[in-house]
Formats: structure tokens, C-alpha cells, sequence
């Protein structure tokens, strides 16, 4: 099974990700995500950072999620490489993400990523499996 795909966004940067389950599909959107940044494979697993996170809504969630990630990047240049969801539960979720800090020397630049925005956004289960789409201003 796909776990995301990029999509072509006029300006900005997308991706569409999918999961069997909410929670896969939030590991595989911040996966996808790192994805733009850089490329993943090469990140180690360093260090560790636990995040919880509740929103109004299962979109409102992802948007937090995903912009979470994105603040630990820009704060602190932590990019992640391996994600594990604690507790996903009434708009709500914690995770441990392993990864390290971004290293130009090591790790391939590729995009910078202001935000996950609500543009466009969409989460869906079609034919058994989760799907969203969601749009990154760069």
C-alpha cells in the first residue's frame, strides 16, 4: 500500500497520504511531510521529542499535528525519522517522534515549509482506507 504521494499545487507544495487507520494516516502525512523537507532515509535516530496535541475537530488535528512538526523543525531543527502514536482518541493525540537535528552537511535541503494550512483540505475514507490531501505554504 502507498503511504503518500506528492501532489502538484501551483505556488505551494501537497501531499496526498493514506493509512489504513487514523493514526497511519497522521504518521504517514508527517512522513510525507519530512519527505519535502528532506529525504528521510538519510536522518537518524538521535533523539527523541513527545508531543500531545488536541484540536477542535479530526482536521483541525492534523493541521496542529503536522504544524507542531513543522515548529520543532524550524525552532530546533529537529527533523523526524520514526513516528509512534501513544494514543489517538477524541481529537486528540500523542506520539514519540525519533529523528535528529538537521545537518546541511549530511541532509539533503530541500524545501522550507511554513505551514499545513486548510486550504483544500480533505480527510476521507474511501474503499477501507483513510486518504487526506493537504497543502503546505513554502
Amino acid at each position: 500500500m502507498k503511504t503518500f504521494e506528492m501532489i502538484d499545487i501551483s505556488g505551494d507544495a501537497g501531499i496526498r497520504a493514506y493509512g489504513e487507520s487514523l493514526e497511519d494516516l497522521f504518521v504517514n502525512a508527517a512522513m510525507g511531510m519530512y519527505s519535502l523537507i528532506t529525504d528521510p532515509s538519510a536522518v537518524r535516530e538521535e533523539r527523541h521529542i513527545a508531543l500531545d496535541i488536541e484540536s477542535h475537530s479530526l482536521e483541525g488535528l492534523l493541521v496542529s499535528w503536522l504544524n507542531e512538526l513543522i515548529f520543532h523543525f524550524d525552532t530546533y531543527g529537529f527533523v523526524g525519522k520514526t513516528i509512534r502514536i501513544a494514543a489517538f482518541l477524541n481529537n486528540k493525540i500523542s506520539a514519540r517522534v525519533s529523528g535528529e537535528d538537521f545537518d546541511p552537511e549530511r541532509h539533503e535541503k530541500r524545501l522550507l515549509i511554513k505551514a499545513a494550512t486548510y486550504h483544500q483540505l480533505s480527510i476521507e475514507k474511501k474503499e477501507g482506507q483513510w486518504v487526506t490531501n493537504i497543502i503546505f505554504d513554502i
